[in-house]
């Protein structure tokens, strides 16, 4: 038998406008599926209310995402909730999460916004290790090419995931070590780093001012996972001199916002 040749994904009809593309007894078991993502679940009636249909309609719905296991009523028949067979998907999706994948598309427009190179970059053992960048157009430049270590203390990205480190976690990164300074603005001791992640938690990101690189700043942000853990920082570093002070807090706001972007792809509330 000749093999089936594979189509494309997106029908020709894919850019036509919503209300003829959408399938509206699809969207509406999505709508489902999405209020009862709530631990307390629903009723059928608060369901019905909630989204704005009636009760025999949102019956039939349950029912037969009931019949696929995307759905369960607990067990004295008042309240449904998310079933098994959504959390088998959605842990597809989590098993495919790639976060330089991710990361990419975001770094790009963050690149674009700010004129400025996006990087990167993870904890590993008490260092930020780079692992993705988007470089700048212009000639003078951050440079962090993939697989480039840096302390953790001195590095907008280090700074930005240990702002989500609890104490205990802190003591044990930084009880046998030392704050090694690369210039003057390198954070000196543990009080100061305290005093700095304190700060970063307030603003939403941290600030590497000529503290690694004399010349150079970045600012920073953590990407949280599911469960809201760091897993990995996303950054804009330049010359002092295109990243004025004036500027930090609105370059700050855009990482920060991109950070949040990037957290949401990865599935963080």
């Amino acid at each position: 038998m000749q093999e089936l040749k594979r189509r494309r994904g997106r029908p020709k009809a894919f850019n036509a406008p919503e209300s003829s593309s959408v399938i509206q007894s699809l969207d509406r078991a999505l709508d489902v599926l999405e209020a009862l993502a709530s631990p307390e679940g629903l009723t059928l009636s608060e369901l019905a209310v909630h989204l704005g249909q009636s009760a025999a309609t949102m019956h039939r719905v349950l029912s037969t995402l009931e019949r696929r296991e995307f759905v369960e009523i607990s067990p004295d028949r008042q309240v449904w909730h998310i079933g098994p067979e959504a959390y088998r998907l959605g842990s597809a999706f989590l098993r495919r999460t790639n976060v330089v994948e991710r990361s990419r598309p975001i770094m790009r427009e963050l690149m674009l916004e700010t004129g400025e190179t996006s990087n990167l970059g993870i904890e590993k053992d008490g260092h930020v290790l780079f692992i993705s960048q988007v470089e700048t157009h212009e000639s003078i430049r951050a440079f962090f090419p993939p697989g480039t270590l840096s302390p953790l203390h001195a590095s907008g990205i280090g700074k930005a995931l240990l702002s989500t480190y609890d104490d205990s976690r802190l003591t044990s990164l930084f009880k046998k070590s030392t704050l090694e300074r690369f210039t003057e603005n390198t954070v000196r001791s543990i009080a100061q780093l305290e005093e700095e992640l304190r700060v970063t938690r307030d603003r939403g990101y941290a600030f590497d001012d000529e503290e690694r690189t004399k010349g150079m700043r970045c600012v920073a942000a953590p990407i949280l996972n599911v469960h809201g853990e760091a897993v990995a920082g996303i950054s804009v570093s330049g010359p002092t001199h295109r990243m004025p002070d004036r500027q930090v807090p609105q370059i700050g706001e855009r990482v920060r916002d991109a950070a949040k972007k990037v957290s949401r792809r990865l599935g963080a509330p």
